[in-house]
């Protein structure tokens, strides 16, 4: 095999839904307030007995029903996550243990909201290495849980869920080379610190690392691809801000590309945003088999990592 492929998706969302209007009623702010500044109109929020392992547990279950697997097909799980309550077992063997994959290798990736893209890069090379022959690829996160509700500056911004991917070998290979990278010095731009942790960040820095020096990188992942923004039949970015996703999908480039909006719906879900919307528009079929997506993430570190991947 020369390469590997998603081979299907799946997303969960919690079922509670938490309008702009709802935050109104909780801090200082109002749905023309919120949807002017970041574009999101609801976001889901798990309960307290839903646990982060959870969410994921119920995504990974949907991929390996789209891809016709059961448990013991896999053999590496990799769930990208910063909102892990517990240092052992971490979140993949939780998941391993929920779905009863025998034996898997099993890690945990903390790259905050380019975590999903960073995980598939590893489990994409661990497939072409022939370390493992399918894996289990987990974005999940409960934002909820590090937000301080009293603070209308992110308490807006933040939703729960969770979307994975089923990544086996293949002949053709159907996910591009990664491109990643960071700017430790900036790190502070994005923070989940403290005990309890809170999330927190300097949303104009972030904006405008976003806006400017992205645009850039997301075109060279094309051509680690070749393929160039044009070619692209959609454009699935880390569900920020849709003040954020708009300019950045713009100066890209990708001009027949449908631009994943999950945001408005789901807010800033970090590592799950990226899978969770990419499900999405598999789901609704928006994108078809085969088509060339361009998945990117950024975020906190300031990290970010971009691959081109076939569509399931």
């Amino acid at each position: 095999m020369n390469g590997s492929r998603i081979a299907a998706v799946g997303h969960y969302q919690p079922a509670r839904v938490l309008t702009n209007k709802d935050l109104a009623d909780m801090v200082d702010t109002s749905d023309e307030w919120i949807t002017s500044r970041v574009g999101i109109r609801t976001r889901h929020i798990a309960g307290p007995d839903e646990p982060v392992d959870e969410l994921a547990g119920h995504a990974a279950a949907k991929a390996l029903a789209s891809a016709g697997l059961g448990p013991e097909a896999i053999d590496l799980v990799v769930v990208a996550t910063s909102t892990a309550v517990d240092r052992s077992p971490n979140m993949a063997a939780r998941v391993a243990h929920r779905l009863s994959i025998p034996n898997p290798a099993a890690m945990d990736v903390n790259v905050v909201c380019a975590g999903f893209t960073h995980a598939l890069a590893t489990a994409d090379h661990a497939v072409r290495a022939g370390a493992a022959t399918r894996a289990l690829v987990i974005g999940a996160d409960k934002m909820s849980e590090v937000t301080d509700w009293t603070d209308r500056t992110t308490c807006v911004l933040v939703g729960d869920g969770a979307g994975a991917a089923v990544v086996e070998a293949a002949e053709e290979p159907g996910i591009g080379p990664v491109l990643w990278g960071s700017v430790p010095e900036m790190g502070n731009a994005v923070r989940i610190e403290g005990t309890p942790p809170r999330f927190a960040q300097e949303g104009q820095s972030v904006y405008r690392w976003a806006t400017t020096k992205l645009p850039p990188i997301a075109r060279a992942a094309c051509e680690k691809a070749g393929l160039t923004p044009a070619d692209l039949a959609a454009v699935v970015l880390h569900q920020a801000n849709l003040r954020i996703i708009e300019p950045l999908a713009m100066k890209i480039g990708a001009v027949n590309a449908v631009v994943a909006r999950d945001v408005v719906d789901s807010g800033n879900t970090s590592a799950a945003s990226i899978p969770l919307a990419f499900s999405k528009l598999v789901e609704r079929g928006e994108i078809t088999s085969g088509d060339p997506v361009l998945l990117f993430g950024f975020g906190g570190n300031l990290s970010y990592a971009g691959q081109v991947v076939r569509c399931p």
